[in-house]
């Protein structure tokens, strides 16, 4: 039998994606930073993302002036270090040094691709919706890490607890046409 679920909680029901760090760097100091998301999504198969954000953030004003940054995909191993960087401003911290994540230069954009990362994708921002905390993202370059052991990735379910990606279901012949 169904049971009625506050809307309050509708969300858990429907996470959006991994959870990503969103590295950018300042356009003032030049600082990198990173902060942690729960809410990305694809938009299209060529490289559209959209990442849920807003001005309370303080990558915020780094994301929308230099309307560039890099989505990296930590593994489940990292959870620890997802919920650090998450819980920590960088108006008053330096992530990278604080949690031990390796900046790496990327390719396209000044904001640093993560070392520790399973994978990367440089980003410009094609636009902001900001009565809604959207960020539209065009990607512009993407790197895998295929030498980190832990492939999983981390859910937020949205209440505190997280779950991890399982075994994959190979049907690709089926729906190959």
């Amino acid at each position: 039998m169904m049971q009625p679920l506050p809307l309050n909680r509708a969300f858990t029901l429907l996470e959006p994606g991994p959870v990503t760090w969103v590295a950018t760097r300042s356009a003032q100091d030049g600082r990198a930073n990173v902060m942690t998301i729960t809410w990305t999504m694809v938009r299209d198969f060529e490289g559209g993302f959209v990442i849920a954000t807003g001005p309370w953030n303080h990558s915020w004003r780094a994301l929308t002036e230099t309307r560039a940054c890099v989505i990296a995909i930590p593994g489940a191993d990292l959870i620890d270090t997802v919920i650090g960087v998450g819980m920590t401003t960088g108006a008053e911290t330096d992530k990278f040094a604080r949690f031990g994540l390796t900046a790496l230069p990327a390719e396209t954009v000044a904001a640093p691709l993560i070392g520790e990362a399973l994978a990367n994708v440089e980003c410009r921002v094609e636009e902001v919706i900001e009565p809604h905390g959207l960020v539209l993202l065009r990607a512009e370059a993407a790197w895998t890490n295929p030498d980190r052991a832990e492939r999983r990735t981390l859910h937020a379910v949205g209440d505190g607890t997280f779950v991890t990606d399982g075994d994959r279901l190979d049907r690709h012949e089926a729906m190959a046409a």
